[in-house]
């Protein structure tokens, strides 16, 4: 039996969704969870999507800013939607579902970015994005509600050398800095969850999910981060069988700064 999961900041579901559409007719994952939709849950484009095949929908959202949502072709069961910090944000959903007789917990995150100053003492966002990141550390891998869980989303923070165009240049720069990395690796790798991306991707080679608005020519800089990200239980590790950024999404009409990554599972 085979399970895909993906992940995507979509940067304005209703701006993108003929970008949606395309994606889930062209790579039709088993399951997509979907961040920054910047949509209230009554406006969310629940018939055009359910057209294309993905009946269980689950959403967080508010309006003009954060939210996450998750399709499946796979019937869902909602767990929770957790308001971190106190801040009335939406930026976390989680589900269950069952594959192959597994129950699957699937958390589906959207981390706060920071700001632009790496500073919690001058910078209240970046307090903020500290602060939700020590909250996530009641999330763990292991989880009596499920057989095994999977951890995705766009979690700001790029946290290996090689996550990021330039380690050197970037170090002082919000999302590659130590106190955000080395926050990141101790929640994941404390709370046992496998990088798994990183399982199917050397951590020696360069992977980028995300390419700035700013850049006047964004292939060509290539000055990219991963920001987005796909973790696992350990025992789901021998069960994955392929990952793919979709890189070329990048350059799609009117694209998301993030593009979509998908992991393929393999239960036979």
């Amino acid at each position: 039996m085979t399970l895909s999961i993906a992940t995507w900041n979509i940067n304005s579901v209703r701006l993108r969704l003929p970008l949606v559409e395309s994606f889930l007719e062209t790579y039709a994952p088993d399951v997509l969870c979907l961040q920054e939709t910047k949509c209230p849950d009554d406006k969310f484009p629940f018939e055009a999507l359910r057209a294309k095949g993905y009946e269980a929908i689950e959403v967080n959202g508010q309006k003009g800013y954060h939210g996450v949502a998750t399709l499946s072709r796979i019937p869902l069961t909602l767990v929770e939607k957790r308001e971190y910090c106190a801040k009335g944000d939406c930026r976390h959903l989680s589900v269950t579902f069952e594959k192959d007789g597994r129950t699957i917990l699937l958390h589906n995150f959207y981390v706060p970015a920071g700001g632009d100053e790496p500073d919690p003492e001058i910078n209240p966002k970046f307090r903020h994005k500290l602060d939700f990141l020590d909250e996530m550390q009641t999330v763990h891998a292991e989880d009596d509600r499920a057989d095994a869980s999977v951890l995705v989303g766009d979690l700001n923070i790029a946290p290996l050398e090689t996550d990021v165009w330039s380690h050197k240049q970037l170090l002082k720069v919000v999302s590659h800095t130590p106190v955000e990395t080395d926050t990141l690796e101790r929640l994941r790798v404390g709370n046992g969850w496998a990088d798994l991306m990183r399982t199917v991707i050397p951590p020696e080679e360069k992977l980028y999910t995300w390419w700035s608005y700013r850049a006047r020519d964004w292939e060509a800089s290539d000055r990219g981060r991963r920001l987005d990200h796909i973790w696992g239980s350990p025992a789901l590790v021998p069960h994955l069988k392929g990952m793919d950024v979709l890189r070329e999404a990048r350059g799609w009409e009117r694209p998301s700064d993030h593009v979509p990554v998908i992991a393929r599972f393999d239960f036979d």
